[in-house]
């Protein structure tokens, strides 16, 4: 009888094995030496905890260690654990070399927390059964598990459950060029004809984030099929990159609104978050979660003690001339 043939997951982006894996080399060196270690002995005996930007890979680090592993991968967020019970049922379904990926796993809550440590220490789970004095404990033991913690902020992270993990990895922003080999490899997987001219504006304006290269890849490839072009190329992109309102440095409408605020509003005149958010109708975590880091990596503004200041590049990139008292704020830098 004849087997049905295998469909390509056109969807799913993501490495399976570390050798596939762009960038961030020095984690990698890492992981595959931890691998190597724990299939030599035949257990893991480390946990391991990711921490950086969002979209950097941290998720499909985990995905790539359970595969490495031999083992199955269970996905849950420190949200989604509201109570000690949902650890419990979680815990009590996995088997020897599998993986708990618990992404934003600062939100824990402090008694799911505090149940966690001797499951990372010792492998049982403490359970308190009734109430009052008649309370008792029981342990159960949980199978050799390794558990990947994801965080966007370390410092949310209580040191008592950071210091349980054997490795932190934390993960950067990519380089450009590391940028161009993961759009390339994306487009071969999505079976997208691309010019190299076209992978590198795409790299350039994704922000160092492959993520968000990805989604653009995507959303080339809907314009290319909308409009049946032959290829991804530089045409295709101007029109893309004119829908989506982003800039040839990778900045949208949002960001050039936060500099010109700042730039020819307000003079270059050091400005608090809390002003920036009111002039702009955001809150302030938009501000300082999503537009300004990339806008500190990238030069374009300085935080002083007296507020933002946007930096010489920026005034170049907006082609508005810098107000001459703004020089002399270097001082204050």
């Amino acid at each position: 009888m004849k087997q049905p043939e295998k469909k390509i997951d056109l969807t799913n982006l993501r490495p399976q094995a570390l050798k596939d894996y762009i960038g961030q080399g020095n984690v990698v060196r890492t992981l595959r030496l931890f691998i190597e270690a724990v299939l030599k002995r035949g257990t893991a005996t480390e946990h391991i905890l990711f921490y950086g930007p969002p979209g950097i890979g941290k998720t499909t680090l985990a995905y790539i260690i359970a595969n490495e592993l031999h083992g199955e991968i269970k996905i849950t967020s420190g949200a989604a654990i509201t109570k000690s019970g949902d650890l419990a049922a979680i815990l009590t379904n996995l088997k020897d070399s599998d993986v708990l990926f618990i992404d934003e796993i600062h939100r824990l809550p402090k008694p799911v927390e505090e149940m966690l440590y001797p499951v990372m220490e010792e492998n049982a789970l403490d359970i308190i059964i009734g109430k009052g004095p008649a309370a008792r404990t029981v342990r159960l033991p949980v199978p050799k598990i390794t558990i990947v913690g994801a965080t966007t902020k370390l410092a949310l992270l209580s040191a008592p459950l950071r210091d349980r993990f054997g490795l932190l990895l934390r993960l950067d922003y990519y380089t450009e060029d590391e940028m161009r080999e993961i759009i390339v490899r994306s487009s071969n997987l999505l079976q997208l004809p691309i010019t190299e001219k076209a992978s590198l504006e795409i790299a350039r304006r994704s922000r160092k984030t492959p993520r968000i290269a990805n989604r653009m890849l995507k959303r080339a490839r809907d314009l290319l099929e909308v409009n049946k072009h032959k290829a991804i190329d530089e045409n295709l992109l101007k029109k893309l990159f004119e829908l989506l309102e982003i800039d040839d440095a990778g900045l949208t409408d949002i960001d050039i609104q936060y500099l010109k605020l700042i730039g020819e509003k307000f003079q270059n005149s050091p400005l608090g978050v809390e002003t920036i958010a009111s002039s702009l109708s955001e809150d302030r975590r938009t501000i300082e979660e999503f537009i300004e880091p990339y806008l500190l990596q990238i030069g374009f503004i300085k935080k002083t003690p007296r507020g933002r200041v946007l930096a010489p590049k920026a005034f170049k990139h907006l082609k508005i001339k810098e107000p001459r008292e703004s020089i002399g704020q270097e001082r204050l830098v």
